[in-house]
């Protein structure tokens, strides 16, 4: 249902709908959706806009934007709810409260459908069969938990193809990371005594595990086993160090989020921290785009956003009540197999977990803010630096990464006043600076106002030309090339134009805005140049290694588990294998990882 007309008349708009739950849409005169509601009693809320007592900063702005509006009636609250989430997820208005980064948080996950279960990082749908452990709030946080289960309980990580294949103990046995099941070397009960006792720490049952860890450790030494005594006092210890960097505990059985918010100057900061099984797995921010709004409002679109995106926890602790929680609770737990709960007036320790998450949140814009400041500085001292007419908002880089000419990959990164502007990275394999600069020549991408190349007077001609045969003007060229002994801090600076370069001190604040800038759009080409190769040629990487022989590779393989775990190797790993040393180890690890 739609008000179409060259005068929009609220009332008859409002006087034309029912008093039943659904969504409205606010458009402008192009017909673009600025901004999307829910509503119990449509004509109740709709009419709320148009009182002349309404006088909410957002509520005005909106209305002298308003051209027109449509509504769509729905059966129930809750219909209204997710049609509300499902436009605003689709059409981001400007005048919603959108959340910017839609992170995908990676988990621990234990493979069932095995003799000798496998325990990994997982990131994606938890379709796969076996149990799933988070999720974590990064990566990093997941590797750490992974390599500590791994010292203290040997469990495998390498994949099913590779555990069939082996002849002979790996590495990680050699290290012991491992207890070799893929040969023989430790029963199926024991591997599954080991697996079950992981399982309980990620459950938060330490303390079962270590009393059974007593009991083995008592029982051995009795039976004067004091080798076997020995290993496990000191498995007993480790776990008893992990226990002790795990500072916040509850129950076992307790799953919750816990979510606080803070605001200033406009903007906000949601910090939620996730506990598992009674222990954090971590906490991590999210910064909300909200024009006009107000926290609770900030709030309630936080929960229904990310929620309706991912599966929630028993139980979900706020720092303050908003509306709509109930409706919240009741949806959410009708689309989970348990219910849920959302709750803000806590004690205890569920109080201490809100009172870090706002220290946090606090923080994170405090950070956020000094950051913004210091990226303001360099480029107001890059203007200056290059006598520009206006400090620039935007800049792009690109940087190449080949292999003796081979999968060829361009990359831009894009920093703006607030840092890197990831959403607007590009990398592609031909011809990457016209296809970028037609979309900006179509007015699909915003023009920066300073543009880097990764080199010298040579790549900064071909530059000026692309933009030149396209017409796109008005942009700033620069060329970054690498100094004399080609280290950080002598940089030579070509702006279009000058045959001499300009050479900042190394002190210099907008030297170290470009260098940023250049390192960021030289990761981001290596990590694409990375993933084409392997993509192309997957294990004949190796064969492009010199000095590397079919002999050496085979080893290489069979010790690292594959590819990725040949990536992940340092050259004090590669001397460890046979018939590798110093030299040649350098030479691999060199190639697998240009510019590091």
């Amino acid at each position: 249902m739609s008000a179409v007309s060259e005068q929009f008349d609220a009332k008859v708009f409002v006087d034309s709908l029912p008093g039943r739950p659904g969504v409205y849409r606010m458009l402008d005169s192009d017909g673009q959706i600025l901004y999307v509601g829910k509503a119990r009693n449509l004509k109740s809320r709709v009419a709320s806009y148009f009182q002349p007592s309404n006088v909410q900063p957002k509520v005005q702005a909106l209305i002298a934007k308003t051209a027109n509006m449509e509504v769509t009636i729905t059966n129930s609250d809750t219909e209204a709810l997710l049609l509300e989430y499902n436009l605003i997820k689709k059409h981001r208005p400007r005048f919603n409260v959108v959340l910017r980064d839609d992170k995908s948080f990676p988990y621990l996950h234990l493979e069932t459908n095995h003799d000798f279960p496998r325990l990994n990082f997982y990131r994606g749908s938890r379709k796969e069969a076996g149990k799933y452990f988070g999720p974590y709030p990064s990566a990093g946080a997941v590797r750490e938990t992974l390599q500590q289960l791994q010292k203290l309980f040997r469990i495998r990580n390498c994949d099913d193809t590779y555990f069939a294949n082996r002849s002979r103990p790996c590495l990680q046995y050699q290290i012991q990371r491992c207890t070799a099941p893929c040969v023989g070397l430790v029963s199926k009960e024991h591997y599954a005594r080991d697996v079950s006792a992981a399982i309980k720490v990620l459950e938060g049952r330490n303390d079962e595990v270590s009393e059974e860890l007593g009991r083995r450790m008592d029982a051995a030494a009795e039976r004067l086993e004091f080798e076997e005594a020995a290993q496990l006092r000191d498995q007993l210890a480790k776990l008893k160090v992990i226990q002790a960097q795990q500072i916040v505990t509850a129950g076992a059985d307790h799953d919750a989020d816990v979510i606080a918010i803070a605001a200033a100057n406009g903007e906000y900061c949601v910090a939620l921290m996730f506990v598992r099984a009674g222990r954090s797995l971590g906490s991590t921010t999210f910064f909300p785009k909200a024009p006009f709004a107000e926290l609770p409002e900030v709030l309630a679109a936080f929960v229904m956003q990310y929620y309706l995106e991912r599966d929630a926890p028993a139980e979900i602790i706020v720092e303050r009540d908003f509306d709509e929680m109930q409706l919240l609770e009741t949806t959410l737990s009708q689309r989970l197999t348990h219910k849920v709960r959302i709750c803000s007036s806590v004690r205890g320790i569920r109080a201490r977990w809100l009172e870090m998450m706002h220290t946090n949140a606090e923080q994170a814009l405090n950070m956020r803010r000094l950051a913004r400041a210091g990226i303001e500085s360099s480029l107001e001292d890059l203007r200056e630096a290059f006598d520009l007419e206006e400090a620039p908002n935007r800049l792009e880089c690109f940087d190449i990464s080949h292999t003796g000419g081979t999968d060829t990959v361009a990359s831009c990164v894009v920093f703006g006043v607030e840092g890197p502007l990831k959403s607007d990275y590009y990398a592609a394999m031909y011809q990457a600076l016209t296809r970028r600069y037609t979309r900006v020549r179509d007015g699909e991408i915003v023009k920066p106002d300073v543009l880097l190349i990764d080199g010298g007077k040579g790549q900064l001609a071909e530059a000026a030309k692309v933009l030149d045969e396209l017409g796109v003007g008005g942009i700033t060229l620069i060329g970054v090339a690498k100094g004399v002994d080609r280290r950080a801090g002598q940089e030579q600076l070509f702006l279009l134009g000058q045959d001499t370069p300009t050479i900042l001190p190394p002190d210099s604040r907008a030297l170290h805005l470009i260098q940023r800038v250049r390192d960021e759009a030289h990761r981001f080409a290596i990590a694409g140049h990375r993933k084409k190769r392997a993509k192309r040629h997957s294990q004949s990487i190796l064969e492009t290694i010199p000095g590397l022989g079919p002999v050496k590779r085979r080893e290489l393989l069979k010790q690292f588990g594959g590819l990725q775990g040949i990536l992940r190797a340092g050259i004090d790993d590669f001397i460890q294998i046979r018939g590798l040393g110093r030299e040649l180890a350098q030479v691999i690890y060199e190639h697998l990882h240009p510019g590091r």
